[in-house]
């Protein structure tokens, strides 16, 4: 729509994204040249500028002074902005203050939904996190519920929804909306997706809190995928450059390894090794047509197998070297302490120590966090000491990250009245009146409690195990944590398909601070706490029910979409992938973005201006 010659600018974090679609010579398309934005353009010959950004206020500014400077040198050329995923008001109103906004021409580039892998999609937003919790912004709840539509008419209305978390609620209702707007594209198709889930990441900040031990959630912490690629350095490739490998299952050995826990992969590895070895051995006996054969149809694929299998070993040996380094071990021992609720001190000493020796900011952060929700906050005592060594350790400017993370409910304090949880409990218990009800909701929700092992013992998160817990034939979910911890966002997920609803899990629910829902059929548009549908308790997941045999629609109702609203790790991937092996059905995942601890940390981190 811009013909003729220009220039583009592109935001730093669509490039990823972009590079999975396009390719350069299509963003090529009669550009002259091409930046990155933030970047100051050298005097540039073009007479049309272009902007490929996401709706952000910081960028709005940088494009005003763009047009500004060529307003005072009187350069006179045309401005056009594209918005990805969509354009939002604020940004208008910036443009319109800096007084550019008649200026320049402003569209929308609909970019919600990025496969990376036959059963993840990223809506590669990893702003929402803090954007949403932290600062109770609600603008990437639209963008939600868009991309949550475009699913709908792509693979038609979805079977049962079920959820729990505020921006769940407000995503699902707001679908509803855009749904009965649009008199829904997706309604003549038959339905392929039987359930949805939606969660909200506050639901559950433990396990994205935990070090990842099953490979692909390790390769993230310690190298960073991004986007469904990663950078493999020169420890890894053996060589003096640095490789960009994709990791999905196309990668054949990758696909065989991801999910599994990490002790269990370098024996995996070498018994790989052994057998392309043998492959490669037998041309030795081949005839002149055998060998033919060998050298059009197979060497290929065994030299591509051979490249990979060398960089996953590299990868494994550099991440072990890091972790020795890091004391993982120890580290993991303390966790394990953290989540079991034993050793409540030593853990906290190994803190303190692992701030004193400033091992790492993000690391002693994290530490932190998870001492402070698996114990429901920490003691005046303990959190002042913390704070005081950590600042002293890191920095000053770190006052404001503990203000954010108190904030979100990651790192609080526990109030003096807060001995009287007994009574209180007792007393909710008596207040099954909904409205006062509500009235204890909106104090829960000024004080979000986590109340992390009260849910842990309802839910038996922490597996009672006689003698070792057998990794490499894992009997559970708990395999992704070494067996000692069973996610609780899957857990919960698992329970809601297994009941059809929320049905036996009010004491959960009330622990988690509410907001859950349930409906059934898509043509449903109010929500319920609990709703239509809950109840119908039998030991197996719907999805394995003989009943459902019988009707067309059974092959949808073994497709579960799990959203995940502020992050998904790959450890959670990992836990349902495991899940639908064991059930017979099949988890698609849509997050805003994969996440993992540092991450999160990162987002409460106050940037510095």
């Amino acid at each position: 729509q811009l013909p003729g010659k220009k220039d583009l600018f592109i935001e730093a974090d669509l490039m990823s994204p972009l590079d999975r679609i396009a390719n350069i010579s299509i963003l090529k398309h009669e550009v002259d040249k091409l930046y990155k934005v933030e970047s100051r353009p050298a005097l540039s010959t073009s007479d049309q500028f272009c902007f490929l950004v996401r709706p952000r206020i910081k960028t709005m500014r940088y494009i005003a002074d763009i047009v500004n400077a060529d307003k005072m040198s009187g350069r006179s050329r045309k401005y056009k902005i594209i918005f990805s995923p969509q354009k939002f008001y604020a940004c208008e109103m910036v443009l319109e203050e800096e007084g550019v906004f008649g200026d320049v021409t402003c569209d929308e580039w609909s970019f919600y939904l990025l496969p990376l892998d036959e059963d993840i999609i990223s809506m590669e937003l990893p702003e929402f996190f803090r954007d949403y919790f932290l600062e109770g912004d609600h603008r990437w709840i639209n963008p939600v519920a868009r991309a949550l539509q475009l699913l709908n008419s792509l693979y038609g209305p979805f079977g049962k929804a079920y959820g729990i978390g505020r921006c769940a609620k407000m995503s699902y209702e707001l679908w509803r909306d855009l749904e009965e707007e649009s008199e829904g594209d997706g309604q003549g198709r038959k339905p392929e997706i039987g359930n949805i889930f939606l969660m909200d990441r506050d639901t559950d900040y433990v396990t994205a809190l935990c070090s990842q031990v099953v490979y692909e959630g390790l390769v993230d912490d310690t190298f960073r995928i991004k986007c469904g690629s990663v950078d493999f350095g020169p420890d890894v490739t053996s060589s003096d450059k640095s490789i960009k490998v994709l990791l999905n299952a196309q990668d054949k050995v990758f696909s065989q390894i991801r999910n599994e826990h990490f002790s269990s992969v370098f024996g995996f590895l070498s018994q790989k090794s052994r057998n392309l070895q043998a492959q490669y051995d037998r041309r030795r006996s081949m005839d002149i047509k055998q060998m033919k054969n060998f050298v059009s149809q197979e060497l290929k694929g065994l030299k591509q197998e051979h490249r990979l299998l060398s960089l996953h070993i590299g990868a494994c040996e550099s991440i072990m070297k890091k972790k020795t380094k890091q004391d993982f071990q120890e580290m993991i021992k303390a966790e394990h302490s953290l989540l079991e609720g034993f050793d409540i001190r030593e853990s906290t000493s190994f803190i303190e120590e692992h701030i004193d020796r400033q091992v790492s900011p993000i690391e002693s952060l994290r530490l932190m966090c998870l001492l402070s929700i698996t114990e429901n906050g920490l003691i005046p005592k303990d959190y002042r000491s913390l704070k005081t060594q950590y600042l002293q350790s890191y920095g000053p400017e770190h006052l404001l990250t503990f203000h954010n993370l108190k904030r979100v409910g990651l790192l609080t304090e526990q109030s003096a009245g807060e001995t009287l949880t007994a009574v209180e409990s007792k007393v909710s218990k008596l207040v099954t009146d909904r409205a006062a009800g509500k009235i204890t909701d909106a104090f829960n929700s000024l004080a979000r409690k986590s109340n992390f092992r009260a849910i842990s013992k309802k839910l038996g998160l922490i597996p009672r195990v006689d003698g070792e817990y057998d990794l490499k034939m894992p009997r559970d979910m708990a395999y992704v944590f070494s067996g000692a911890y069973v996610p609780l966002s899957c857990k919960i997920i698992e329970q809601v398909l297994e009941r059809r609803g929320w049905l036996g899990l009010e004491e959960v629910v009330r622990l988690l601070n509410g907001n859950e829902f349930s409906v059934s059929g898509s043509a449903s548009a109010g929500l319920g706490a609990g709703g239509p549908g809950a109840g119908g308790s039998d030991s197996t997941l719907p999805l394995l029910d003989s009943t459902v045999e019988d009707n067309p629609a059974w092959e949808s109702q073994r497709i579960v979409l799990a959203v995940f609203l502020g992050g998904c790790t790959f450890s959670e991937i990992a836990a349902l992938r495991f899940l639908g092996k064991e059930r017979g059905c099949k988890f698609i995942f849509l997050t805003t973005a994969i996440t993992n601890s540092a991450r999160m940390m990162e987002a409460m981190i106050e940037a510095k201006a």
